[in-house]
């Protein structure tokens, strides 16, 4: 049973860890939020948001994108941004007490229907299976985004020479492996796909 679901545990969990990891460096290098704490206390800083006087941070004086890093000027940048709501933004207006149950429950429903599928999948569709541990994996890591604060971190900043409307939405690691997940999805619809060969005990192929 474990062997089946090997590629979705393996997969999925090392999409979570980028996904964190890269959110702490974000946090750590783009924002002053962590500035000052040194070892364990930087980590409890990212996770639980706490400033140093174990106070809850103040709106606009904790978190703000204060050293953005232009890894290709005019084309790619670093810049911290906290989303409540889903891609591009929507539903980030809703008040919280309906926001935060609303975004938990679509994700726990969207982690069951991935496992749904999942355990539905024959031998042959290895791509499908990637695909599948991929959006889980980045399912999970806005998941726990949204169970710790209330938003999701972002910080991948693509555009085209700042024009208007030549800018993509900020986006994260686990946004990026749900597209690629997509995309597999996607192209595994359109490739025809050989049916597995086996072997009967008289040694006829079927």
């Amino acid at each position: 049973m474990m062997h089946r679901f090997r590629v979705l545990i393996l997969v999925g969990l090392a999409t979570l860890a980028a996904d964190q990891v890269t959110k702490y460096l974000a946090v750590a290098h783009l924002t002053e939020a962590l500035d000052g704490r040194t070892g364990f206390s930087r980590v409890t800083g990212f996770v639980s948001e706490q400033n140093l006087d174990n106070h809850p941070p103040v709106e606009g004086q904790y978190r703000r994108s204060t050293r953005p890093y232009r890894f290709i000027e005019n084309y790619w940048h670093f810049r911290y941004v906290e989303n409540p709501g889903a891609a591009w933004g929507l539903f980030g207006n809703l008040p919280e007490s309906v926001r935060r149950p609303f975004f938990h429950l679509v994700s726990l429903v969207a982690l069951g229907f991935i496992g749904f599928m999942y355990v539905r999948l024959t031998p042959d569709q290895r791509r499908v299976r990637w695909a599948l541990a991929l959006v889980a994996g980045g399912a999970l890591g806005n998941f726990v985004d949204r169970l710790l604060r209330g938003y999701v971190i972002d910080f991948i900043d693509w555009h085209w020479r700042n024009q208007p409307g030549m800018r993509w939405p900020t986006f994260n690691v686990a946004d990026a492996a749900i597209c690629v997940g997509v995309g597999l999805l996607l192209l595994d619809s359109f490739l025809e796909r050989k049916p597995v060969e086996t072997v009967t005990p008289g040694g006829q192929v079927v």
